[in-house]
């Protein structure tokens, strides 16, 4: 199991290290590179079906596909000028906060500790967006928030799925037209080289769909604080990812930013963790 998790956490920072990759060099533009990516994990997941020896019925639901589409849109975009691990940061920040504030409306209670974790994240995220010279784009920092929101969404709803494999494929397949509609619907120019496509394939069909099949198949046999901490490391390797593959600074002020928001969510955690034993 911890193999298994280790390599869903290292997908998921791979994803947010290959599109920065792709876009921060101008290698292919945000729409392009989010309709191969959808695409090519759409059909990896047909051939990873095909070839299941439980062959179960899609489950489709164009809800959960538009709350990937929105995700994967919206990451593309916001990777035009942020980090890749700042990025992650702004992303899974968004994710671990919008879970908990949605258990909180669903009848959580806001214990002091949790409360304190909420406000300390949070403090975190507004350290790394006040103004200086390292501070990254508000406008695309608000894009990354919004992938956010539609990957916590998405996560929430994949609560809900018996069938991971055939779930997935589904979402990724109605997922295609949608963004193939939106390309339509918001016209741009086309830039795309074979460095560019290469990225989106691999983003597509190894780090997204077979990353998310892995992950739902392992939250199935982990409880969700478990599963809320071992996603606190994908901020930390996508900043090491960054920092290895593509050169980006890792200056004081990301790293005491991650550190706060990674203790306030930790926080929140734990202090769960602490009612429930």
């Amino acid at each position: 199991m911890f193999f298994k998790i280790s390599l869903a956490m290292i997908a998921f920072a791979a994803n947010s290290v290959l599109c920065r990759l792709a876009l921060s060099d101008r290698l292919i533009d945000p729409m392009s590179f989010s309709l191969i990516r959808v695409s090519s994990g759409a059909m990896v997941l047909l051939i990873l079906w095909l070839l299941s020896t439980q062959r179960v019925k899609i489950e489709w639901n164009i809800k959960n596909a538009i709350f990937l589409f929105v995700y994967i849109l919206a990451f593309s975009y916001a990777y035009i000028k942020i980090d890749a691990g700042v990025g992650a940061l702004l992303l899974f920040g968004t994710v671990q906060l919008t879970m908990i504030f949605y258990g909180i409306f669903h009848g959580e209670k806001l214990t002091l500790k949790r409360g304190l974790g909420v406000c300390v994240a949070l403090l975190g995220i507004i350290i790394l967006l006040l103004p200086g010279a390292s501070t990254p784009s508000l406008f695309y920092s608000v894009i990354m928030a919004i992938s956010g929101l539609a990957w916590a969404a998405y996560s929430i709803s994949g609560k809900t799925m018996s069938h991971p494999l055939s779930s997935t494929f589904a979402n990724f397949l109605l997922a295609v037209p949608i963004i193939l509609i939106a390309s339509f619907l918001f016209q741009q120019d086309v830039v795309m080289n074979a460095k560019g496509i290469i990225l989106a394939l691999i983003s597509g069909g190894l780090t997204s769909s077979g990353a998310y099949v892995l992950w739902y198949s392992i939250v199935k046999h982990i409880d969700r604080i478990t599963a809320s901490t071992v996603q606190l490391s994908v901020p930390c390797l996508a900043i090491l990812g960054g920092s290895f593959f593509i050169g980006e600074p890792i200056g004081l002020r990301i790293i005491f930013s991650t550190v706060v928001v990674l203790f306030g969510i930790a926080l929140v955690i734990f202090s769960v963790k602490q009612k429930s034993s």
